[in-house]
């Protein structure tokens, strides 16, 4: 796995894509997947149906394809500008516009030297409107480069069963297989040039050295001809192959299926696709951005290939969807994560890891954080000027706190705090929920005797902090089959001044293992499930517009009859 020292924690960020793209550093992407919304139906693009979405719809169809293709373009621009030189981008779009983002978009901004295919997924069979006009079955991808320096993974598919009996088609009735027969000889005029066991090469010598001869030999992979004047030939058994060599059509994916893939999204890609195209293109520790999250399926299968992601989605729910995804496949293989939202739930930050709090906010705040926690004068991060941070998991911070921060400051760069000083800048930065009439009395007497600046910032003032949801479940026992299985029926209520948006459940929840949802996007909060006799728990999420969530769990216990209770926060 990838050392997680080497990137940022991976980012799932809610907000537009444009102005989040212009704060990503210059050359510092791998490989970017976008499935941005096609220029087709209109109506089909309102998916989640959230305001950040309708927001942004509005915005892109105030004009027709002219509009559309500005509106792609200008971000098309922040992506060749994080790409890596060594980067590459897969734009996915239908054909409705795909000819115009070829000509107007991908060609002057990245090149017409730097395409490096024209992908074609066939992603459906032919339905009923083909009997009236051409069906459109497929997807265009296209795939460029910043450069002619790329990460490129050759891509192999299933091999056909036609070519399987044409050209495997020995067995030695060992046990090994089939394999077909693959020429020792060299191809050019530059081979090696020795006898082996009687058997001379051609004029073009061997293709390998007498010691890998040996070594395939002794492993009985050398097919010997009866005759002393026959070729020799190396055996390549099926069960080793990596299939074969794909070109520009893929026609071996089919679209996401009814079952254990699909949340409930319309246009949501399968995993297969996204897994082909990251591992063609990224190498294990590489960094994947998806601007368009969506579903969410490029950044759950980053995250299971290995690599660092950013996700960014304009809509609160497709943000809160990729996260309760990631959560449900999470191991203990996994990279941390954080999901920056419009708003933050006040008691989820100020009684969260104190560690891990300190680390986020000074990422908010625009800061480095101090990840040794060890021989830093009690400070927590620092500006990029290094100037210093301290953090304060706390209320009403008093006067003391600035006291010893100044010492601290003062103790850890001394240089650098005389020069702020000298130029009236801030020496340092205390970031906390609020600060009491001590603290922000001995921050004015500093700077107006001493001319030190100390900022006292508060949590607020970096992140929105909104009030989360509250969440009541209503129980209801519904029947009993022969064997002693019930069938339960759960509703839930969410009650937020934003709104509620969807709820998630969990029917095996288990608190060591966290929140893993068999049901990821439910509208009406209303579900029935099936229990066989013993000890369950249950646990149901309500999600708001803000992205704020809260959790219930219920403990049931099916036995002769169902009891049920919620156990104490």
């Amino acid at each position: 796995m990838p050392d997680k020292t080497l990137f940022p924690i991976n980012k799932l960020i809610l907000g537009d894509n444009l102005e989040i793209l212009k704060k990503l550093d210059d050359a510092s992407v791998d490989l970017i997947y976008l499935d941005p919304p096609f220029f087709s139906n209109r109506n089909y693009e309102i998916i989640w149906g959230d305001e950040g979405e309708i927001r942004s719809f509005k915005d892109r169809w105030s004009g027709g394809i002219d509009h559309y293709i500005a509106w792609l373009k200008e971000r098309v621009e922040q992506m060749y500008r994080v790409l890596k030189p060594t980067g590459s981008l897969f734009l996915h779009c239908d054909w409705h516009a795909d000819a115009h983002i070829r000509v107007e978009i991908l060609e002057k901004i990245f090149g017409y030297d730097n395409i490096r295919g024209h992908i074609i997924w066939q992603r459906t069979n032919a339905h009923n409107d083909a009997r009236k006009k051409i069906a459109v079955l497929s997807d265009t991808i296209w795939y460029y480069s910043k450069s002619e320096r790329i990460t490129y993974n050759p891509v192999f598919g299933k091999l056909g069963e036609k070519y399987i009996n044409d050209f495997y088609k020995y067995d030695d009735g060992d046990g090994k297989g089939r394999y077909r027969l693959g020429d020792l000889t060299n191809t050019k005029p530059d081979g090696y040039n020795y006898e082996y066991k009687g058997y001379k090469p051609n004029a073009n010598g061997w293709r390998c050295p007498l010691e890998t001869m040996q070594k395939w030999d002794e492993e009985d992979l050398i097919k010997y001809p009866k005759s002393k004047e026959g070729r020799l030939s190396i055996k390549r058994y099926l069960d080793n192959s990596n299939g074969a060599l794909l070109g520009n059509l893929w026609t071996d994916i089919n679209n996401v299926q009814p079952g254990k893939e699909r949340i409930g999204y319309p246009t949501q890609k399968p995993e297969a696709l996204l897994e082909r195209i990251i591992k063609m293109a990224s190498n294990e520790g590489d960094v994947v951005l998806d601007p368009f999250v969506g579903g969410g399926t490029t950044i759950a299968v980053a995250e299971k290939l290995g690599r660092f992601w950013i996700g960014i989605d304009q809509s609160v729910q497709a943000v809160k969807v990729t996260e309760l995804r990631l959560l449900k496949q999470l191991d203990l293989f996994s990279n941390s994560f954080i999901t920056q939202l419009h708003k933050y739930d006040y008691d989820t930050l100020r009684y969260k890891d104190a560690f891990k709090f300190e680390e986020w906010i000074v990422q908010q705040f625009g800061g480095t954080s101090n990840a040794k926690q060890r021989g830093d004068f009690g400070l927590d991060g620092k500006m990029p000027d290094n100037t210093p941070i301290q953090v304060k998991r706390s209320d009403n911070v008093g006067r003391n706190v600035i006291d010893n921060f100044l010492s601290a400051i003062q103790r850890s760069d001394k240089k650098l705090f005389t020069k702020h000083v000298k130029e009236s800048k801030p020496a340092g930065y205390v970031i906390a929920f609020s600060f009491g009439k001590g603290a922000v009395q001995e921050v004015a007497r500093l700077k107006n005797q001493e001319n030190i600046v100390i900022k006292l910032v508060t949590v607020e003032e970096i992140v929105p902090i909104a009030k989360k949801p509250a969440i009541h479940v209503e129980v209801n026992e519904l029947k009993r089959d022969a064997k002693g299985i019930r069938e339960i029926e759960f509703i839930a209520t969410g009650q937020s001044d934003a709104g509620i948006e969807f709820y998630s459940w969990d029917f095996a929840y288990k608190e060591e293992k966290g929140f893993k949802p068999a049901v990821i996007i439910d509208k009406e909060g209303r579900q029935r499930q099936k229990f066989k006799a013993g000890q369950h728990r249950v646990a149901v999420k309500v999600v708001d517009n803000d992205g704020l969530e809260s959790m219930e769990v219920i403990q049931l216990k099916v036995n002769g009859h169902v009891e049920w209770e919620t156990p104490e926060k």
